[in-house]
Order: C-alpha cells, then sequence, then structure tokens
C-alpha cells in the first residue's frame, strides 16, 4: 500500500501537468485488484437500461420513457450526427453543438459571408441555409443477431477466410433488413468483437439546415487553450432544422420540404439544474477500448498515439501558417485544423496520464494475476493459456510495421488528390464485384454519399499548396524507411534523391485528380479505361494500390484472430474478476448517468461545477481565442439576466460539471434531468477524464456541458432570437 505521504510525493511530481495523482493512482489500483467501480460507470445500451434501477438513482419518470418502440420515448428525441444532436420542437429544431456544426457552417461561409466568425441567424423558415454533407439518423429498433453472424464460421477456417465470412453475412443481413424495411437504413454493431453483434434499424434525415450559429467568439470561446480544461466559458452549441418530403420521407433538400415532425421531442427547462442533483445522457459514444490487453495499451501508448500527435501537430502549423494572409485559405483549414488539434490534445493528455502512472506496466501486473488464473485450471488453461501471449505477438507486429503503415495511411488521409485518385481505383476496381463482395463505401447503398463526400470536401477544404507540402512531407518520411520497409513506387518517385520540389510541382500542376466533377466520372469507369489515362497522381495510386490491398488482407486476417482471441479474453476475465461488463462504446446508442458535481484536481483545489458570465468577463483579453463580443460584454457589465439567473451562483451560469460517462461521440448529447427534461448539451472532457477511453473513476471523471440557461441567454439577450424561444415553448 502506498502511503499518504508517498501520495502528496507523487502529486507534486505531477503537478505541472496538471494531472491528478490520486486519480490515476486510484484507476491503476482499480485494475490491479480488480475491484468494482461505481455503479455510475457505464456508457450502457439501451438493452440495459431495464436492469440499472434508475430511480433509485434519482430518475422521476418511468424508466420506460427513455425507450419503448411503442412509446414516444426520449429515445426518439436523440440523433447521430457525426456526433449527437436533440430535436426540441415539433418542427424539427435540433440542437448540437458548435464544433459537431463547425464542417457545415466553414462550407458555407466565405469571406464576404462569413459565418463562422461572425454566427447566422435565420429569422425565418425560409432564411435557412441547407447545411452540406449534414444528415440527422433516429435509432428505431435493435436486435441481437450474434447467432446469425457466428453462424456462418466454420471449423477449420483461416483467420482471414474467418474475418470475409463474417465481414460479408453482416452486408447479407444489413441487405435483408433494409429490404424488409424500406426506406429505413441498416448497420449491424460489432458490441463483443468475435462474440456479440447487434442489427440496428435506423431513419435518416438528409435535409438538414442551419437555423442558428453564434459566433466563433462564443462558440469557440477559448479555442485550443481551454479545449479539455476546467474552467470552461464555451458557448459551444448550434441550431439546425430537419426536413422532410412532403409525405414525411427523409428526402434531399428541396425547396418544397417541410419541417420533419419528429415522434417526440424533448422539453428545455431554463431553471437548468443544481449541484447535486441527478442527470442523465443519451448519444452515440464513438470508441473505447476498456476490454483490451495490456499489449494494444503498448501499442498506443509507444507506438501509435506519439507518431499521430506529432504528425498532427506539423500539420496544424503547416495550415496556420498557410492561413496566416488570408482568410479565404482559413476558411479552408478551419474544420481540418480544429479536427486535428482536438485529437493531439486529446492524445497527449492520454500520453501523459498512462506514462506518469506507470499504467502500462499496472495493466500487465493485472494480466500476470489473469495468467496464473487460467494456469490454475486444466480446462481454462486449454482454452484461454494462449491468448493473452498471442495477441502481444499480433500487437508487437504490428509495431514493427508501424512506420510503413503510416505512411500509407496518412498518404491516403492527409493528401486529398492522392485520396481522390486511390478513390478512383479503389472504386473501378471494387464496383466489378457483387453488391455484397465489395467494401462497404462501394456498395450501392453507400456509393452516392461517398461521392458527395468527395465534392464537398475539394469545395469547402482543398488548398493545392497545403496538399504539395504535406506530400513532400511523407515522401521524406517514406525515403527514412529502412530497406526492409521501403514502399517501391514512392522510393522511385522522380527527384526523391534531389529535384524533390521541382518533381513534386511538375506532379500537382499534371494532374486533375483536385477537379471533383472529372474524379466522379472516372469512379463509374472500367479498370482498363483508368489504367490508360496519362495523370500522374492516378498512375501513383495505380501502382500503389497493390500495396493497400495487401494490407487490407493482413489487416482483415488480424482482425480475425483478434475477434477470436478478444471473445475469449473477455470471457476469462468476467470469470476472474467476477462481473459481466457491458460492451465498449462502439458509435451506438449509449446511456449515461451521473450527478452535477465538483472534483478535486490535486491538493487543497477544488473545482466548483458552475461558471458564470463573471468568467467570461475575466478571461476576455480582446483577441482570439478570448475575444468576447462587446454586445456580450455590454450586457454582462449591466447585468442584464432576466429570469436564467443561478441561484448558486446569482449569475447566469455559462457551462456544468457533472459524474457521467463520456467519450468522443457524445459531442452535442442532451443532459437530462431527473424528468428527462434538457438543462444542457454535453461537449467535452475536463484534463483528467481523457484516460476514459481506458478506464473511469466516479472521482475524478466529468464531463463537460453548455448550460441551457447561458444557450436561452445568449440567443434572447443578444442574438433576439425570441421566435426561436417561442418555438421552444420559452416565453
Amino acid at each position: 500500500m502506498i502511503s499518504k505521504a508517498g501520495y502528496r510525493e507523487l502529486i507534486r511530481d505531477l503537478k505541472y501537468l496538471k494531472i491528478s495523482a490520486v486519480f490515476f493512482l486510484i484507476l491503476g489500483f482499480v485494475l490491479v485488484l480488480g475491484l468494482n467501480l461505481s455503479a455510475d460507470e457505464g456508457m450502457y445500451p439501451l438493452s440495459e437500461i431495464p436492469r440499472l434501477d434508475l430511480q433509485s438513482k434519482g430518475l422521476k419518470i418511468d424508466p420506460a420513457l427513455i425507450y419503448d418502440p411503442a412509446r414516444r420515448s426520449l429515445l426518439y428525441a436523440v440523433v447521430q450526427m457525426g456526433a449527437t444532436g436533440s430535436f426540441i420542437s415539433e418542427d424539427g429544431l435540433i440542437i448540437t453543438n458548435h464544433h459537431v456544426a463547425f464542417g457545415a457552417v466553414q462550407a458555407v461561409s466565405t469571406p464576404d459571408k462569413d459565418y463562422l466568425k461572425n454566427g447566422f441567424l435565420a429569422r425565418t423558415r425560409a432564411e435557412e441555409i441547407p447545411a452540406p454533407g449534414r444528415t440527422a439518423r433516429i435509432t428505431e429498433s435493435f436486435r441481437d443477431v450474434s447467432a446469425e453472424v457466428l453462424g456462418v464460421i466454420k471449423k477449420g477456417m483461416s483467420s482471414a477466410e474467418r474475418a470475409k465470412a463474417v465481414e460479408k453475412q453482416i452486408k447479407k443481413i444489413v441487405a435483408e433488413a433494409e429490404k424488409a424495411n424500406p426506406g429505413k437504413r441498416a448497420e449491424v454493431a460489432e458490441m463483443f468483437p468475435g462474440k456479440s453483434y447487434w442489427l440496428f434499424l435506423y431513419t435518416d434525415l438528409k435535409d438538414i439546415r442551419l437555423v442558428y450559429v453564434p459566433p466563433l467568439a462564443v462558440g469557440n470561446f477559448g479555442g485550443e487553450e481551454d479545449n479539455w480544461m476546467w474552467p470552461r466559458h464555451t458557448g459551444d452549441f448550434t441550431l439546425l432544422r430537419a426536413y422532410v418530403a412532403p409525405d414525411g420521407s427523409p428526402a434531399e433538400y428541396s425547396e418544397k420540404n417541410v419541417p420533419f415532425k419528429p415522434r417526440t421531442y424533448l422539453k428545455v427547462n431554463p431553471e437548468g439544474v443544481k449541484t447535486g442533483d441527478f442527470v442523465f445522457l443519451l448519444g452515440y459514444p464513438g470508441r473505447t477500448y476498456r476490454h483490451l490487453p495490456a499489449s494494444y495499451l503498448a501499442f498506443e501508448q509507444n507506438v501509435r498515439m506519439p507518431a499521430v500527435a506529432d504528425w498532427y501537430e506539423w500539420q496544424i502549423k503547416l495550415m496556420e501558417k498557410m492561413g496566416k494572409e488570408s482568410r479565404e485559405v482559413a476558411l479552408k483549414h478551419d474544420v481540418r485544423i480544429k479536427g486535428l488539434a482536438n485529437t493531439m490534445k486529446n492524445y497527449r493528455g492520454k500520453l501523459a496520464g498512462l506514462k506518469k502512472l506507470n499504467f502500462l506496466e499496472l495493466k500487465r501486473e493485472e494480466e500476470k494475476k489473469l495468467q496464473r488464473f487460467i494456469l490454475s485450471d486444466p480446462r481454462r488453461q486449454e482454452i484461454y493459456g494462449r491468448v493473452l501471449p498471442e495477441m502481444e505477438k499480433i500487437y508487437a507486429r504490428m509495431a514493427e510495421e508501424f512506420p510503413r503503415s503510416f505512411i500509407l495511411d496518412n498518404l491516403r488521409r492527409s493528401v486529398l488528390t492522392f485520396q481522390n485518385a486511390l478513390m478512383v481505383v479503389d472504386a473501378v476496381h471494387e464496383r466489378q464485384k457483387p453488391d455484397l463482395e465489395r467494401r462497404s463505401a462501394y456498395m450501392d447503398r453507400n456509393f452516392q454519399q461517398a461521392k458527395k463526400r468527395i465534392t464537398l470536401t475539394m469545395k469547402s477544404s482543398f488548398y493545392l499548396p497545403t496538399d504539395m507540402a504535406i506530400f513532400k512531407e511523407l515522401l521524406k518520411k517514406a525515403a527514412a524507411l529502412p530497406d526492409d520497409q521501403k514502399i517501391e513506387p514512392l522510393s522511385q518517385f522522380p527527384g526523391l534523391e534531389g529535384k524533390m520540389e521541382e518533381a513534386v510541382e511538375r506532379l500537382f500542376k499534371s494532374t486533375r485528380m483536385s477537379e471533383a466533377k472529372y474524379v466522379l466520372e472516372l469512379m463509374d469507369k472500367k479498370p482498363e479505361e483508368i489504367k490508360q489515362l496519362d495523370d500522374p497522381m492516378l498512375k501513383l495510386a495505380w501502382s500503389l494500390y497493390p500495396e493497400y490491398q495487401r494490407m487490407e488482407e493482413i489487416n482483415r486476417a488480424r482482425k480475425g484472430l483478434l475477434d477470436e482471441l478478444q471473445a475469449k479474453l473477455v470471457e476469462v476475465r468476467q470469470a476472474f474478476l467476477g462481473k459481466q461488463f457491458i460492451p465498449d462504446a462502439n458509435g451506438t446508442l449509449r446511456l449515461t448517468y451521473g450527478r452535477v458535481e465538483g472534483y478535486s484536481p490535486k491538493d487543497a483545489v477544488f473545482y466548483l461545477p458552475f461558471t458564470s458570465l463573471k468568467g467570461i468577463e475575466e478571461k476576455s483579453i480582446g483577441q482570439p481565442p478570448f475575444d468576447t463580443p462587446a454586445g456580450i460584454l455590454d450586457l454582462i457589465r449591466q447585468k442584464k439576466y432576466g429570469q436564467l439567473v443561478n441561484p448558486e451562483l446569482k449569475n447566469v451560469s455559462v457551462c456544468f460539471l457533472y459524474s457521467t460517462d463520456t467519450t468522443g461521440g457524445n459531442s452535442g448529447s442532451p443532459v437530462l434531468n431527473a424528468r428527462g427534461e434538457l438543462v444542457g448539451v454535453n461537449f467535452d472532457r475536463v484534463w483528467e477524464a481523457t484516460i476514459n477511453d481506458y478506464t473511469w473513476s466516479q472521482d475524478f471523471s466529468r464531463s463537460i456541458g453548455v448550460d441551457i440557461r447561458y444557450v436561452l441567454w445568449i440567443m434572447k439577450e443578444f442574438a433576439g432570437a425570441k421566435h426561436l424561444l417561442k418555438e421552444m415553448g420559452i416565453e
């Protein structure tokens, strides 16, 4: 056991990182000792709601009102739109985060009509602007299809054959579900890899429009400096509206479309919440990794996350430099920078916490005990004895191959012209196969959407000098690879040994892969037609295509083997720890609950759970990222609070903390009170909770939401959007 003096010493060591030593020590001891966490931990699938006994925790409504297909459940008010949003009126008004809608706002902004910087308000429905690329997905139903999925696995199959069979079966189940439910979208989600699969049925609303966007100085107040931090004063919200065809069916944008009438929508409670109140969230959290082995954590900590964080930081600096002299260029980069910076800072926080705690070693210690448990019984040893050693080998091999795969992955992710060229080569090969054998993006059900993304990306985010600079940097990295990892087509690139600048310039000036219309035309052609084209970027993509095919086959085989091993690992860990697990988050609808409460990040420091308008005034310095609009500062100084005062503060609340279990994808999730009323919009976690993806603590895991009182205050006092408040039932 560590002494109190030891705790204090470790706290001092971590002080400069703003990370709570006690937090990480508690998490580490949980892993080592296998202790049960608080019941508040968990991003619970809908099937788990009946067993949670939420009313004993503080819920004041029938839990069936959260999800019951036969009733107007709260579930139907929550939508997936990249992250999460929720309906707040009978006419399809949606509230989500400013950063969730950021890309759509950027896409319709110009230097003359800079909605990103200055904000936007539609005073009539006719003024609402289509939000490019946005959809709103409603979960309609779900069912367990594990037996159907796993039933195709036959004894003697190789790992690759297993993965391919499961993949094809999932596509078959999806196709049958969509045929039986015209107009709906179906997806099969992997709940426990190799063990449990659910079929979800969705309604996808395709006509989404901007209604109100606060200025950047409100919606992104504090910028990256405040990101993941507390106290926070960010008005991270935006309003949109969903439209459908006159007959109520989902439809692409049309002037004839009408506002969507949701089955249910959330009541907005202008009284907000107070310290200690029960709250819960519904949302679509992306990915967590709590059931994966120490070997995976080692790969993440020592290999992947540091490389990605460094690479993203390099791109951010490049794009910021490119956009310094031109708002038009800066607009092209804004969305990319925001996404890169968010991930980079998240990874830096995770790495700092994992390393300072020695979290990986604590995880390994738990697995040593687990392995002894396995070996103590002949039957367990026979079934599970090789699970951890085999997983160790796989992740070690991935680490060895990472420098090479990193370049290939980022070539197709970061260089937009090459991305387009590879998609053309991919498409013309995949589209020759039967539909169920194609990769997902090239199946008939997804192909048009993939094409739309190309058009939107090239229009809103492409800037030639940036594309060239990123390509050159990746070429340099490719040249530095050891001989046994060389990527032949890149090693032979003209000018690699000398005049790279001229060679790259010739390549980009000669290619047409930046022309979205031309790219889309090529995607419908045959392979032999593409092979004859004299486009240098297309030729490069063609020459690298076998490399990507090999990567895909290797990854498929690994997934097949890892799924089998991971299923066994979950089984034996549950037996070892004597408890059942809930699946890691995977982008499907989940519930999490907790209370409004602050926390102590370090010795003698306690963070209160609310911030106020006073904090905005204190932080404002007249320049980004703390450049509050003068009109808001005037209102604060006049103490024009209206009826939206938080009695605890004698001021208007801006943001608040609560002990729910969240991760990426929960952005925009409605924060609901005990009566299921909207009291806030989730948008972030505190710095200490960046490690949430791996584990969770009642004492230190806190999520951050914008208080509904601040949302209403901005709309009423600053934006003059009283017509929207009336629509929301706020007079």
